[in-house]
């Protein structure tokens, strides 16, 4: 082997163990930062979990190469962490929320963009986060955006975190199960869900492709 290529392919290996090395220091800063906000909220300690594995599945299903789908999952390990500024009794309450109380649970995608807007990450973080609660007819909160505005990450995360909020149980409610969640998603299609994220979440259902195993 020339002396140029051994220095090109030594070069690239090391890049290769750099990257890896950092993807690792990635992975247990979100970790760690999941533990804490879970800690505070056991309640939903495993939904951020499986919105993260559902979310994943459903980008692989779409094509996605594997490092967007990789940033996807650190995304939805996290995407919740806003909520540690909300109450606890507000998040624990049994009862449907005041309106008062349901203004303050809208602000923890601004709350968690805050925190993470000066953290660099080769992923867009920050903003799928913020993004995640906005809705395709623009809707959603917390800036009422919409269509190709929200970025891809945002609007698989977002059906993903609606399926799986769906089927689990919650303080104020018992699960509702994962076929009203697809229901749900497939009737509004191309109006609060974008239509191939929706398309490959019911493919993926229907292939068994997941369990969320919160039922």
């Amino acid at each position: 082997m020339r002396r140029g290529s051994k220095r090109a392919q030594t070069l690239s290996e090391f890049n290769e163990q750099n990257f890896e090395g950092l993807l690792k220091v990635f992975n247990g800063t979100v970790e760690a930062i999941a533990a804490l906000y879970e800690k505070r909220d056991p309640y939903t300690a495993g939904h951020q979990r499986r919105v993260a594995q559902l979310a994943c599945a459903i980008a692989r299903k779409m094509g996605l190469p594997e490092e967007q789908i990789y940033g996807i999952h650190i995304i939805g390990v996290v995407h919740d962490i806003g909520k540690i500024a909300v109450p606890g009794d507000i998040l624990s309450k049994p009862g449907r929320l005041s309106p008062e109380e349901f203004n303050i649970v809208k602000t923890h995608p601004q709350v968690a963009y805050e925190v993470l807007r000066n953290l660099e990450f080769p992923w867009p973080v920050a903003e799928t986060i913020l993004q995640h609660h906005e809705r395709l007819d623009g809707s959603g909160y917390p800036n009422g955006i919409s269509g190709e505005a929200i970025i891809l990450e945002a609007r698989i995360l977002c059906v993903a975190d609606v399926i799986e909020s769906m089927a689990s149980h919650r303080p104020y409610r018992p699960a509702l199960g994962k076929e009203k969640a697809l229901n749900e998603i497939l009737k509004n299609k191309g109006i609060l869900y974008d239509p191939a994220v929706t398309d490959a979440c019911l493919r993926l259902s229907s292939n068994g492709g997941f369990n969320l195993n919160c039922e």
